[in-house]
């Protein structure tokens, strides 16, 4: 078992295992910003094939120019994202996550349609509907084609403040998108960019991206590059307790912020020792 304490000046922190016991070690008042993206309630299976192709005469599918390839899997990641009672497994996570924020501190809450309304009402109740800031929508244009319904190509994102009079928001900061119409702005402000609104265009992680890490619901880079430049500063503290594949962790060190990963799924654990095995951090574990 881990101690009840921490230094929170230590090295960058991933934990392997429960969220819960380990959010209520944490001293209170002590995290500059949560981000979190925890499992959407989908009922299903969520997986990903890690696959290896090659080129063959007698391959199973066609690939580009209508060359034949063969198909070898790899590795299977997955997890169950189903719960009876989907408020009762949350309420007392954030409610945690309410109490470890530091008072000019943020949360970032990521989530699908399926939940969204219900989540919003938990939200409002714990840290205030005076303290929502923004409901984000990030919307791409990827993946399955429902036929039956307009393709769900979105995800919501709510954004809180532990207190709506004092809290980091960097507008400096904030990476600059280019304008639908630059005709219309002149050619200054056209090559300057704007500041982007609560509706983010961008891509989801494509199969032959760099960022990969074949984990099933891996977020994007820049996604979580932007959360973190708006709303913390260097060497502050970024706390996401379901850590997933890790881009929170990857997005602070670029960025230069300190950060505690936390997943209790051994493939998410297994997928962060490779994409920070270059690191200086401390891994631990509840035994």
């Amino acid at each position: 078992m881990i101690q009840a304490c921490y230094n929170l000046r230590m090295r960058n922190q991933i934990h392997f295992g429960d969220n819960l016991p380990f959010l209520k070690r944490l001293p209170g008042n002590s995290v500059d910003l949560i981000y979190i993206d925890p499992p959407f309630n989908t009922g299903k299976m969520q997986s990903r094939r890690q696959i290896k192709t090659t080129r063959s005469d007698s391959g199973d599918r066609i690939g580009f120019g209508d060359q034949s390839y063969t198909t070898e899997v790899i590795a299977t990641r997955d997890y169950r994202d189903s719960f009876k009672d989907y408020r009762a497994f949350l309420e007392p996570r954030l409610l945690e996550a309410y109490r470890v924020l530091r008072p000019s501190g943020s949360l970032y809450f990521h989530i699908d349609f399926r939940e969204a309304h219900y989540c919003k009402i938990l939200l409002d109740e714990i840290f205030g509907r005076e303290n929502f800031l923004n409901e984000i929508i990030w919307a791409y244009d990827f993946g399955g084609r429902a036929k039956d319904r307009w393709p769900a190509k979105h995800d919501n994102i709510f954004y809180y403040a532990k207190d709506a009079q004092n809290y980091t928001f960097n507008r400096r900061d904030i990476d600059r998108i280019p304008y639908m119409a630059p005709g219309l702005v002149g050619e200054e402000k056209a090559k300057k960019g704007k500041l982007p609104t609560d509706t983010w265009w961008h891509t989801i992680v494509g199969t032959n991206s760099k960022e990969k890490t074949g984990y099933p619901t891996q977020k994007p880079l820049g996604v979580l590059e932007r959360i973190i430049r708006a709303s913390s500063n260097p060497g502050d503290l970024v706390l996401d307790f379901f850590a997933g594949s890790g881009t929170t962790g990857a997005a602070c060190l670029k960025l230069g912020r300190r950060f505690i990963l936390v997943d209790n799924n051994p493939q998410a654990i297994e997928v962060m020792h490779k994409r920070f095995a270059n690191e200086d951090i401390e891994w631990t574990r509840d035994d």
